[in-house]
């Protein structure tokens, strides 16, 4: 997914204006798509391919800032940067709140806008890798047993296979038994290892607990 050709989403209300970055960042040896009306993009976007998002301000349907918010709130990760005709040092500091990477006037140096680009688009490939890396480790978590999860979890946060049997109820050789399965579907080969991948997934609690 993240190593495909970023996809540069432009919306614009100016048809010229639009056509003109369309055919500039074409020739920059990106894939484009633009729209007119920032409603349409809402519908039709897909959200998960690594990019950018370049962003006119005043529309009339929806203004730049107003979709903006929506993406943030939806909790997309896209990368903007605003070419504006209007901008002003308080509507930079407000897109950047809420997560724009940069922040044009139309009439700028259009290679500024070009290197923009390029740094938005590594950092939405970046985002998607590191994803895509959590989705897979989710996966081979979630393959566990209900009882191999408890065991490798407390095996992680420094239990001696003793002191897991004793709070799960069962014997040591079963403790090692569910540590071994466990250490193959994970796909390591110490609870160092697995402490390693599992602190990479989010949600999960691998902190150490002080033993009493």
């Amino acid at each position: 997914m993240f190593e495909s050709t970023p996809l540069i989403r432009l919306i614009d209300d100016d048809d010229a204006f639009r056509e003109s970055q369309k055919i500039f960042l074409s020739l920059c040896g990106y894939q484009i798509v633009d729209w007119a009306d920032p409603i349409r993009f809402l519908e039709e976007d897909d959200p998960t391919k690594p990019g950018c998002l370049i962003l006119d301000i005043r529309m009339p349907e929806m203004t730049g800032l107003e979709l903006q918010k929506a993406l943030y709130i939806r909790g997309n990760k896209l990368p903007i940067i605003f070419l504006t005709g209007h901008g002003d040092i308080e509507t930079a500091v407000y897109t950047m709140k809420y997560g724009a990477v940069d922040f044009f006037e139309k009439k700028g140096d259009p290679m500024k806008l070009k290197d923009a680009v390029q740094r938005a688009c590594a950092l939405s490939q970046q985002y998607w890798k590191k994803k895509k890396q959590e989705n897979e480790l989710r996966r081979l978590f979630d393959s566990l047993t209900k009882r191999e999860k408890e065991v490798i979890l407390l095996a992680v946060k420094g239990y001696s296979n003793k002191e897991i049997a004793s709070s799960l109820y069962i014997g040591p050789e079963t403790v090692k038994m569910h540590c071994a399965n466990a250490y193959a579907k994970l796909e390591v080969g110490s609870r160092l290892e697995a402490y390693s991948l599992l602190q990479k997934i989010p949600g999960i609690d691998v902190n150490v607990e002080k033993k009493k």
